[in-house]
């Protein structure tokens, strides 16, 4: 039997509303696990969810993959890249393309989901190891790009047509980096000097107006994502929680992830309230349910309504 598109249309919306109501029962910054105990390697970094819900992470089981969580949990090997090459970072762009930092091949790469096809986007050898990344609502990436040895680190601006241009240097560990929800601001923390930076992006892509926003007294600064109201959540290696933070630095919530070692953190499920952190001190991604949808998500929603 086949049914009427209007009808189909109308069951998908109540299933839809049914799945985001049995969210909506989960209580807000619990954590729980999302895939088993040394499920990736030591190496877990990423994360970025689809369109379907589906967390990617790199470094699943062994080095040089990327692998891919369903939203129940169910973990399996999406692609190994090619080569030496080494992801870290992931974020996904227009048409739901996924971008890669790969750190040993001083590679931006890009990757088709459909046919799992792997190119590179922009290459610089200049870069010490690309870490993570950031884009904006144009689609240009902004990377950051640490020298762990010197505890000295750059940021990238990689235009859509994949040219490379620093536009910082000087800097601490970059590591986190991340974009307001207006576009007009990036946000960076430096992982050694425990400072989170914020820049005017200017017109041009160029990033002016430095400012500190917010230094930690100890451990570690990773991943960085921001919520629709311009909130950031930051992964702090080595105390083994996610600060929530305002734009202006004060800390308005610290959540403990079930490890000591979180190294990033994005935002997806239903609607968009679903926090996914990467944790290596036990190889796993965790989960906890946040108040208010994460800014990637709201974003991808935008682009599919288009």
């Amino acid at each position: 039997m086949t049914i009427p598109s209007a009808l189909l249309k109308q069951i998908l919306v109540l299933l839809a509303g049914a799945v985001i109501a049995a969210a909506d029962d989960k209580p807000l910054f619990i954590v729980t696990p999302l895939t088993e105990v040394g499920s990736f390697t030591t190496g877990v970094e990423g994360p970025a969810c689809d369109a379907n819900g589906n967390v990617y992470a790199v470094n699943f089981a062994t080095r040089q993959t990327i692998g891919r969580v369903s939203p129940e949990g169910k973990a399996e090997v999406f692609l190994t890249l090619p080569g030496g090459s080494v992801g870290n970072g992931i974020r996904f762009g227009r048409g739901g393309v996924m971008y890669v930092a790969d750190y040993v091949g001083h590679n931006i790469l890009r990757i088709d989901l459909r046919t799992k096809a792997v190119s590179v986007h922009a290459h610089a050898p200049e870069m010490n190891q690309p870490n993570d990344l950031a884009i904006t609502p144009d689609g240009t990436i902004y990377a950051s790009d640490p020298n762990w040895k010197k505890k000295t680190g750059q940021i990238w601006r990689v235009s859509i047509g994949g040219t490379v241009t620093c536009v910082a240097a000087g800097m601490g560990t970059t590591n986190g980096i991340e974009t307001s929800p207006d576009g007009k601001t990036l946000y960076v923390n430096e992982t050694a000097q425990r400072k989170v930076w914020a820049f005017a992006i200017a017109a041009d892509g160029a990033i002016t107006d430095q400012r500190l926003i917010k230094q930690f007294p100890d451990h570690g600064l990773d991943g960085m994502r921001c919520d629709v109201d311009g909130n950031l959540y930051i992964t702090r290696h080595g105390k083994g929680t996610v600060v929530k933070m305002s734009p202006q630095g004060d800390v308005l919530r610290e959540i403990a992830v079930l490890g000591t070692s979180p190294t990033n953190i994005c935002f997806g499920g239903p609607d968009g309230r679903s926090a996914y952190v990467t944790e290596a001190e036990q190889r796993r991604i965790v989960q906890f349910r946040v108040d208010r949808p994460g800014w990637e998500w709201r974003r991808s929603q935008n682009q599919l309504s288009k």
